[in-house]
């Protein structure tokens, strides 16, 4: 029953917990379970709260007994990334420079709906050292290794939540995205992941990194995350910039992608060297959209690639972060972080100006393209998971995590929505995500598409092997 228990999505759990099959701890116990076999081979927690899971898990059966559960995720098992507020102890985001003092007494807006829909809080999970990078290794926890093969990254910064999602412990997590950091380690591991339209999940404290930032879902498949982001998105005070609910968007999971207008761009114009293995999966997914009824057309949105603009946004939030740190807490950062505020120290209000014109004017582009098209689909990266606890892949000539991953970072300039969907795995069995983006505000449409793949069976790979 343990080993059927970790597989199971948040739905399936839901009705089990309905039929009296089993309860809120008969899973929690299985999930706590699986993070203690897993944990020394993937190193995918900072904290686990064994002792508060279970008596969460012991509230939440007692009113499934009642009949009375609370909300929507009523003794689900959940995990939450380690720059996410959640109550009882500490939030350290990978760096030595944070301290686990003080009463931590607040959930972030995400947070606190997830513990209001009867949620089961199992830990926090890994991040790299304030989220700044697409690989998940910290100085403060190590590094986070890849469900499919250990040696290899998780990818970031969400890798923490990405590999116990895949790993059964617990189908959902929390992540975050600034530059695809939900995106690139949902594929590297295998699930779906999410970045909602900016602002659709509230966001408190903000990041550093601005705007650019996005909190969403990692899940088993999209239609959990459809569950998942009708009860964390709305309205939180705290956040200036939140958009509401997003409107019930489970209820248009069922209506496909029959007649839905999507661009193909299998390597944006030529501009990405996209591996055969990658881009031989990808081309299937958008068969299998095809085959479902969905008029595809291979067309590149008009966009150069905007690295340097996001580069600047990207090195002066750092700088502005780590500001108020003195020279013997910089000596114990991420080099990696310590060179990009560095630069960023030296970006001008002027250059910062001109990277904010680069970002409105790739928003109106995308804006118009979607005014012809409904979804845009992509590889999510270009390349499959590489040697962990390093920042690029070896001999591939890149400086920053930027230069392979070209496909996610252009719409958290832009702000729309975006998942990827484990489609198919490479040569050596380690997965590969296909990326669908909206317009702004098109959230639903995603998942919807999302999960018309997951329907046909053209989404979804077989599970890792590890413990």
């Amino acid at each position: 029953m343990t080993s059927e228990l970790i597989d199971l999505t948040a739905r399936q759990l839901l009705t089990g917990y309905e039929k009296g099959d089993f309860s809120p701890v008969d899973v929690t116990r299985a999930a706590l379970e699986r993070i203690e076999v897993v944990q020394p081979l993937v190193n995918a927690f900072v904290r686990v709260d064994a002792e508060q899971a279970l008596t969460e898990a012991e509230a939440s059966a007692g009113r499934w007994r009642r009949g009375e559960p609370q909300g929507l995720l009523d003794g689900v098992p959940v995990t939450v990334k380690d720059l996410l507020l959640q109550r009882g102890g500490p939030t350290l985001r990978g760096s030595m420079s944070v301290s686990a003092e003080g009463s931590w007494d607040e959930d972030a807006p995400s947070v606190g709906r997830l513990r209001a829909h009867g949620a089961v809080f199992l830990g926090k999970t890994t991040t790299p050292e304030f989220g700044w990078k697409g690989v998940t290794d910290s100085p403060r926890h190590g590094v986070t290794g890849n469900p499919y093969d250990i040696t290899r990254t998780a990818g970031g910064s969400s890798g923490g939540s990405a590999v116990a999602v895949a790993l059964g412990a617990g189908p959902l997590s929390i992540g975050t995205d600034g530059g695809g950091s939900v995106r690139i380690p949902a594929s590297f591991c295998g699930i779906f992941g999410m970045k909602p339209t900016y602002g659709r999940v509230p966001l408190y404290p903000s990041s550093p990194f601005g705007t650019l930032s996005h909190a969403g879902p990692m899940t088993k498949d999209a239609a959990d995350a459809a569950l998942m982001l009708d009860v964390i998105s709305g309205e939180d005070w705290r956040d200036w910039s939140h958009l509401g609910p997003a409107d019930g968007v489970r209820g248009t999971l069922a209506d496909g992608v029959k007649g839905l207008r999507i661009a193909y761009s299998p390597s944006f114009g030529g501009q990405v060297a996209v591996r055969p293995a990658v881009a031989s999966a990808v081309r299937r997914a958008v068969a299998a959209l095809a085959g479902l009824g969905a008029y595809i057309e291979e067309c590149d949105p008009d966009i150069a690639d905007p690295v340097e603009a996001f580069h600047t946004l990207w090195f002066s939030g750092a700088a502005r972060l780590l500001q108020h740190l003195g020279p013997r807490q910089r000596e114990a950062l991420d080099p990696g972080l310590r060179e990009i505020a560095e630069a960023g120290a030296r970006h001008s209000a002027l250059e910062y100006l001109a990277a904010v014109d680069v970002r409105m004017d790739i928003g109106r582009r995308m804006g118009r393209f979607h005014t012809s098209y409904d979804l845009l689909v992509t590889p999510t990266l270009p390349i499959t998971a590489f040697e962990a606890g390093v920042e690029v892949p070896a001999h591939s000539g890149h400086r920053r995590w930027t230069g392979w991953t070209p496909f996610t970072y252009p719409f958290n300039l832009t702000q729309q929505p975006a998942a990827t969907v484990p489609c198919g795995v490479d040569e050596d069995g380690l997965p590969v995500g296909v990326q669908l983006i909206g317009a702004r505000h098109a959230d639903a449409l995603v998942l919807r598409a999302a999960h018309a793949l997951y329907e046909s069976g053209a989404a979804g790979i077989a599970p890792p092997a590890v413990g």
